[in-house]
């Protein structure tokens, strides 16, 4: 058995996974499940199927277990130089074994040393008395020598919903294409609304102009993400704190994206924190609150 954490409100019910990268691997609104997790290898109480402890995985990114749910990662992603993430696969941060001890209204969840970045993450979770959530997320550098990261936290959803995210109207160009790996995601701007409706694509839009907040609906709710920008500080991908992933399972792998197989339709929200350098023994922090509402 895989030790899983529960969090209650009676509104949300929060399941975490510490050995599985410390994911959030179930988001339950009154019993509807919001995140998408792998259903070949996760059952709904988030035990694996075929009974075995989770191993860390590594390799190209056509070798990553997704289990789905939300992790953090760190940004840039990259495999030119050491400056960048070559995830995932990775076996301490994405799949490692977090520890976990409780807070006043929730859990932390802090990963071993991850010695190619530096870093070290901690993933602290707190559930609000209605249908919000907030996770407070800080990378602290570890190593003995000056790093270079953002953090970067991935929600994965079921595709099929339509996402929409706030534009503050600051930043020119407001949306920018960031990978077409079998095309890129369509979009349109609507006054302050950047809108992507559902598509069969694998690719990922970035938003400079981010008002800080995004939203997709999943089966009757929506899940809105919260997060707060600094304007003078430098983003990963093209100055981007949001980025968008759309995915839908092809006839083959990718072979431009190291063989990625993608697994299902699925919706990524993705909220990045500031390029930040990092002496030994400082920390980055960013915060997200997640809510959820009913479609009317």
């Amino acid at each position: 058995m895989v030790s899983v954490h529960w969090l209650d409100n009676g509104v949300l019910r929060l399941g975490v996974v510490p050995a599985l990268g410390g994911r959030l691997l179930s988001l339950r609104h009154k019993g509807t499940e919001l995140l998408w997790r792998n259903p070949a290898l996760l059952d709904a109480d988030l035990q694996p199927l075929d009974g075995r402890p989770p191993q860390p995985n590594s390799g190209r990114m056509g070798d990553w277990v997704n289990y789905g749910g939300d992790k953090t990662w760190p940004a840039p992603q990259g495999w030119d130089h050491d400056g960048q993430w070559p995830g995932p696969p990775d076996p301490v941060l994405d799949s490692g074994q977090y520890t976990v001890s409780e807070t006043e209204g929730g859990l932390a969840m802090t990963s071993g040393a991850e010695p190619r970045t530096g870093l070290r993450f901690t993933r602290a979770l707190t559930l609000g008395t209605g249908a919000s959530y907030t996770l407070r997320l800080t990378a602290e550098n570890v190593s003995t020598r000056p790093v270079r990261w953002a953090l970067w936290n991935v929600t994965q959803l079921p595709g099929g919903g339509t996402v929409t995210a706030g534009l503050a109207g600051r930043r020119d160009p407001a949306v920018v294409e960031l990978v077409a790996g079998a095309g890129t995601p369509e979009y349109t701007v609507d006054g302050d609304r950047l809108v992507v409706p559902p598509q069969d694509v694998v690719g990922k839009l970035g938003v400079p102009d981010t008002a800080g907040w995004v939203s997709c609906g999943v089966g009757g709710a929506s899940l809105t993400l919260s997060f707060d920008i600094d304007p003078g500080a430098e983003y990963p991908d093209e100055d981007s704190p949001l980025e968008v992933w759309l995915e839908h399972p092809l006839p083959a792998p990718l072979a431009s994206l190291g063989d990625l197989d993608p697994p299902a339709r699925i919706v990524e929200l993705e909220v990045l924190g500031p390029l930040t350098t990092l002496a030994p023994g400082a920390s980055t922090a960013l915060t997200i609150t997640g809510t959820v509402s009913v479609d009317t």
